[in-house]
C-alpha cells in the first residue's frame, strides 16, 4: 500500500521519463533539422510514464500487468510504425509551416512550442496507469471490458495503417484517395482506433480504482481532443480539399471518425 505522498512521487517521476524523453528527442531535433522526430516517441512518452509507475509500486496485480501489456503494445507499434512511415522524409509539413512562422530562433523555441508541451500532454494522458495499477481489487467486469475495447483499438489502428502503407506502395494508386477496408467507413481508422485503447485503459483503471480514479478520464478525452481537433482530423484534412479535389468526395460520402455506413451525398438534399 502507497501513501498518498508516494503517490504524488511516483507520478512526478513519470513526467521527469517524459521531459527526459524529449529533451533528448530536442537535441536530436536540432542536429537532424526535424522536429517531427517528436511524433515517434510519443507514445514512449506516454506508456514509459506508465511502466515507470509500474516499477516503483511496491506490489505489482494482474490489473498493472495488464494495463502494462496492453500500453507497451500500443506504444512499440505506434513507435516503429510511424518512424518507418516517416524515414528518409525529412521534416512534416506541419512542423515546417510551424518553423516558418516562429523564425528567428525556432530551435530554441521548439523546446518549449513543441517537445516540452508535449511531454506535460503525454503524463496527462498516462494518468489512468497509476490509479489502476495502485488498485488492489480483483478484475471484473469493467476491468474486462476495457481489455476487450482496448484490444479492439489496437486491432483496428493496426489494420488501418497497414492498410494505408500497403495502399501507397503501389504505384498504380498515385494520386488516389484511400477508401478501402477500413478506410470506407471512416477516413481515420487508426485515430479512431487509438481513441479506444485509451477508453479503455481508462475503464481497467476505474475497475480498479472506482470513482475515485474517474478524474482520469482528463486523459482519453485529451486523447480524443487532440486527435480531432489538434494534430489529427483537423489538422490533417484543412487544406487536403484544395490540394485533392478527389477527397472532398470521400468526405462527402465518409465518416470522419467513428466508422458508419457509406452515405450517398449526390442525394443529401
Amino acid at each position: 500500500m502507497t501513501t498518498g505522498g508516494e503517490t504524488v512521487g511516483i507520478a512526478f517521476a513519470g513526467l521527469a521519463w517524459a521531459a527526459l524523453v524529449v529533451l533528448l528527442t530536442w537535441l536530436a531535433s536540432l542536429a537532424r533539422h526535424d522536429v517531427s522526430l517528436v511524433d515517434r516517441v510519443w507514445s514512449v512518452c506516454i506508456v514509459g510514464a506508465g511502466l515507470v509507475y509500474f516499477a516503483l509500486l511496491p506490489g505489482h496485480t494482474a490489473r498493472g500487468l495488464c494495463m502494462a501489456v496492453l500500453g507497451a503494445a500500443w506504444a512499440v507499434r505506434l513507435c516503429i510504425y510511424i518512424t518507418w512511415r516517416n524515414w528518409g522524409h525529412g521534416e512534416d509539413r506541419r512542423y515546417q509551416a510551424m518553423r516558418a512562422r516562429n523564425q528567428p530562433g525556432f530551435a530554441l523555441k521548439s523546446l518549449y512550442l513543441v517537445f516540452a508541451l508535449q511531454a506535460v500532454l503525454a503524463w496527462i494522458v498516462s494518468a489512468p496507469f497509476l490509479p489502476g495499477m495502485v488498485a488492489a481489487q480483483p478484475m471484473g467486469f469493467i476491468d474486462f471490458a476495457g481489455i476487450a475495447l482496448a484490444l479492439f483499438g489496437l486491432f483496428f489502428e493496426a489494420i488501418g495503417d497497414a492498410q494505408m502503407a500497403r495502399f501507397k506502395a503501389d504505384p498504380a494508386n498515385e494520386g488516389k484517395v484511400m477508401d478501402r477496408g477500413f478506410w470506407r467507413y471512416t477516413r481515420h481508422p487508426n485515430y479512431f482506433g487509438e481513441a479506444c485503447v485509451w477508453w479503455g485503459l481508462w475503464l481497467i483503471a476505474i475497475g480498479g480504482a472506482g470513482w475515485s480514479g474517474a478524474w482520469t478520464v482528463v486523459s482519453p478525452l485529451l486523447m480524443t481532443w487532440l486527435l480531432l481537433k489538434v494534430s489529427g482530423v483537423r489538422m490533417l484534412e484543412e487544406d487536403i480539399g484544395e490540394r485533392r479535389p478527389a477527397y472532398r468526395e470521400y468526405i462527402a460520402r465518409t465518416n470522419a471518425f467513428v466508422p458508419g455506413p457509406v452515405r450517398n451525398h449526390r442525394n443529401r438534399s
